[in-house]
């Protein structure tokens, strides 16, 4: 019997804590069952199981060996899936989380479905904080440096921000002459979801000592509280690109570029990378690559 056998018996054996429920499942003796787990103990110098006549147990080393196994099983079961969906065209549902960002989002998704009839998206609008693996998603793109271990990354690509007020707000307030000024004016402050941090203005003031007249966490909000005078807000330049050309709004500190920031795809470390989710991570990178932020 090879040792992956034996790994596999292992494992269902720790699953049922029956050595005759595993030998049903599998169409073979109980005997046999017994005769695997012996032979990987006396292999590995080690008890795996604490027997009894009414039940097993598994020791301190077999639970540890436990988790090995799976993940040992799982690489098995990923690789062979990879294999037999090389072959096919990606296809199937992916569920993607995207920002509210329309200058991305829309020429993003109309350009992957066109690429990719055969895969259908379900996609959650959102800048909420989401738990990717327990709300089962499959992607998402976030800004800011990925902190969750669960999560694999990629970069996509960094975008300038712009520290912007309307006409208005600055004829009525005066326009700050130094980062330090800030702290006399109204602010509208973005904080990411998936954290609550404020998001960094400037390298010389910490953004959570500003004086928040608004703090949210979409910028949709804050562009639209800007245009009405309400304060001033740090923003990515992309998005205020227009405005800032139409003078609807203005450039404070405009010698001083504010911190920049990137996007990340993201995506469960223990997801299994099918065609369909591979298909998007590499369509991702390639329209970031095509579609600088910065221009």
């Amino acid at each position: 019997m090879s040792k992956l056998s034996g790994i596999e018996i292992f494992v269902q054996v720790a699953e049922t804590r029956s050595f005759s429920e595993t030998a049903k499942q599998l169409g073979v003796s109980s005997s046999a069952i017994g005769k695997s787990i012996a032979r990987l103990e006396t292999r590995l110098s080690v008890q795996l199981f604490y027997r009894s006549t009414r039940s097993i147990t598994l020791t301190h080393e077999g639970s540890q060996y436990l988790e090995r196994c799976r993940r040992i099983l799982d690489e098995v079961q990923n690789a062979e899936l990879e294999l037999m969906e090389s072959h096919r065209a990606p296809q199937g549902q992916l569920k993607i989380i995207l920002p509210f960002v329309d200058v991305i989002v829309l020429p993003l998704i109309s350009g992957f479905m066109q690429r990719y009839p055969e895969i259908q998206l379900d996609i959650d609008m959102t800048d909420r904080m989401v738990d990717i693996i327990e709300e089962g998603f499959d992607a998402v793109i976030r800004t800011g440096t990925p902190v969750d271990s669960r999560l694999k990354s990629r970069y996509l690509g960094g975008y300038q921000r712009a520290i912007v007020a309307a006409p208005a707000y600055i004829a009525q307030r005066g326009m700050p002459q130094q980062p330090l000024d800030l702290l006399q004016h109204a602010c509208l402050l973005h904080k990411y979801p998936s954290t609550g941090r404020i998001e960094q203005w400037t390298g010389s003031i910490d953004a959570s000592e500003l004086p928040a007249a608004m703090v949210c966490n979409t910028n949709r909000v804050i562009i639209d509280a800007t245009l009405k005078g309400l304060g001033i807000a740090c923003l990515p330049e992309y998005q205020v690109r227009a405005y800032l050309r139409d003078g609807l709004l203005l450039p404070v500190f405009a010698d001083q570029p504010a911190a920049e920031n990137g996007y990340w795809a993201l995506w469960p470390v223990s997801k299994h990378v099918t065609p369909k989710l591979r298909a998007f991570i590499d369509y991702l990178v390639e329209y970031f690559a095509q579609n600088p932020l910065n221009r």
